[in-house]
């Protein structure tokens, strides 16, 4: 009896799906095998493996989730994860994960933007290092070590137990992982005075693609230079940081003046652009861009939100205002003084009293579905160009839309270029960051497509030739590396000149010496190539 064609193509996709459960489960229990026999402690390792079939899995996969896009019975799961308590977890991981064909994503804190840290398309397991995040602050050599696991919360957490005043100019954000925060460069509201985050690490020590351990003197300037704003999941698996702490006043002032489009915010936020990257190092002024009704009927305007941190008191703050920006129209009452620290909190949009141990808290409240984009503003947008910005934003998706403007100008102007992979200094007034960001609702890609409109409606405004991106504001929209590695140098250049400009070269140089086989790597990792400029890669 002949049998039907569409059975036949059925009876191949079992089969088919059969072997890839096959294949998928014989790769899993070897690598926990592999993990287990080469560990110098099988117990100690085995209690920080977890597979689909430990009831734990689930909940220590989903802790480190921070966007609701890849929390999804769709989205691709790791078939192991590990959350290494000890360096040599990490070195016996590796080994077993290039003998046994399985591609690594390395997590910190889990606010990768696209994922990239938790989630593959072929066979992978994460590693973790939620439970390698201590902290160790000395005071009298203005340092810290920092290892990879821990946020920025808690490494401000223990600063400020230590001393009132020192500081590190990292993230607003306090849930963010320090590993791949400082990997791609890291900015925060002290970047002016003090540049990023990656301007201030004197020394890391990584566990590169053949398991050994590196601090700056073994793995050599080159690797180095690579591992500070060359982003993260590229060179090997950095586990500690060592950190300059740098000094603040014991008393800063912040300020939040809002307006709407009816109070002149276009002409406030025009204005802005002119003095933002140019006034005193010691201030930074951010804007925080969204969609407001402001009335019982509902009709809806933008609001503009200035936000500020002077590090100063505000007798200092006040005149300096009135000088450069009087047309915001500040008096002393919207201003208030306190600690750095508690600045910190301040800025991130917590209420006043808030304790400081909820910078301790790992877990953001809520967590969101949030899609983003970047670009580097090289001259003012007129008053034009910006009402058409807030044209888009009164689109139904605006809703959910935040836009961000962070200034540069100060010491961001001071480092070259090349100094890092980070290439955005000299020449930039400011970056705007525009995200859509939603809570309870489902996401649907009208939100991404209305990111990608505002994306081409920018592109007059922003910077070309290239048109710059922010490595750490993953946008795979950009462009992407082959799913098994042999991506050309050309293909990894659409998106790689983009996030480094005239640095992608060098990193490209430095991975194709460090790992030439590219197994550390994702979508949007630097690729390895050979001397002649083929591709490499399994």
């Amino acid at each position: 009896m002949e049998i039907p064609s569409s059975s036949l193509l059925s009876l191949s996709l079992v089969l088919l799906f059969s072997f890839v459960l096959a294949t998928s489960a014989d790769v899993h229990e070897n690598f926990v095998q592999c993990l287990t026999s080469h560990s110098q402690n099988a117990t100690s390792i085995s209690q920080v493996i977890y597979t689909p079939n430990n009831s734990s899995y689930t909940s220590v996969l989903d802790f480190s989730i921070r966007n609701l896009r890849f929390l999804t019975p769709e989205t691709p799961k790791p078939l192991v994860i590990i959350t290494p308590s000890h360096e040599s977890h990490i070195q016996v991981a590796i080994i077993c994960a290039r003998n046994h064909g399985l591609q690594i994503r390395i997590r910190s804190g889990g606010h990768d933007f696209e994922g990239l840290s938790y989630v593959s398309h072929v066979p992978f397991f994460i590693l973790d290092l939620i439970n390698l995040r201590s902290v160790s602050v000395d005071v009298e050599s203005s340092t810290a070590w920092v290892q990879a696991g821990a946020t920025i919360g808690e490494l401000y957490y223990s600063i400020a137990e230590k001393s009132k005043t020192l500081a590190f100019p990292a993230g607003i954000c306090p849930t963010v992982g320090v590993g791949g925060h400082i990997s791609g460069g890291g900015y925060g509201m002290i970047l002016r005075k003090f540049g990023l985050a990656a301007d201030n690490v004197i020394d890391a020590r990584i566990i590169d693609v053949n398991g050994g351990i590196l601090d700056r003197e073994s793995m050599g300037e080159d690797l180095f230079w690579a591992i500070r704003g060359g982003a993260g999941g590229s060179f090997g698996v950095v586990i500690e940081w060592k950190i300059k702490l740098v000094p603040v006043p014991s008393i800063v002032t912040v300020f939040k003046v809002s307006k709407t489009l009816e109070q002149n915010a276009t002409m406030l936020l025009h204005r802005w652009q002119y003095i933002a990257d140019k006034i005193d190092n010691d201030l930074v002024i951010i804007t925080n861009i969204t969609r407001v009704n402001f009335s019982e009927e509902g009709n809806k305007t933008v609001q503009v939100s200035f936000i500020s941190l002077f590090l100063g008191g505000v007798d200092e703050l006040f005149p300096l205002m009135q000088k450069n920006f009087p047309e915001l129209g500040l008096v002393k009452e919207d201003c208030r003084e306190m600690s750095w620290i508690e600045s910190t909190l301040y800025i991130a949009g917590f209420s006043s009293g808030t304790s400081l141990d909820v910078l301790l808290d790992r877990i953001p409240d809520p967590i969101i579905f949030i899609k983003g984009k970047l670009d580097y503003v090289n001259e003012p947008i007129s008053e034009i160009g910006l009402e058409g910005l807030w044209k888009r934003l009164n689109e139904e998706e605006g809703a959910a839309a935040q836009i961000l403007t962070i200034p540069y100008g100060g010491k961001m102007s001071e480092i070259p270029e090349s100094e890092t992979p980070f290439p955005h200094r000299a020449g930039n007034i400011y970056h705007i960051a525009y995200f859509v960001i939603l809570e309870g609702v489902e996401f649907s890609n009208r939100y991404v497509d209305w990111t990608r409109r505002i994306y081409s409606y920018l592109a007059p405004y922003v910077s070309k030739s290239p048109r710059e991106a922010y490595a750490n504001y993953r946008d795979l929209d950009l462009g992407q590396n082959n799913d098994k590695g042999n991506t050309s140098y050309a293909q990894a250049s659409i998106w790689g000149v983009k996030y480094f400009k005239n640095n992608f070269k060098r990193l490209v140089q430095v991975k194709t010496m460090v790992d030439p086989s590219n197994f550390f790597r994702h979508e949007q990792s630097i690729p390895a190539v050979s001397p002649c400029g083929k591709k490499r890669g399994n």
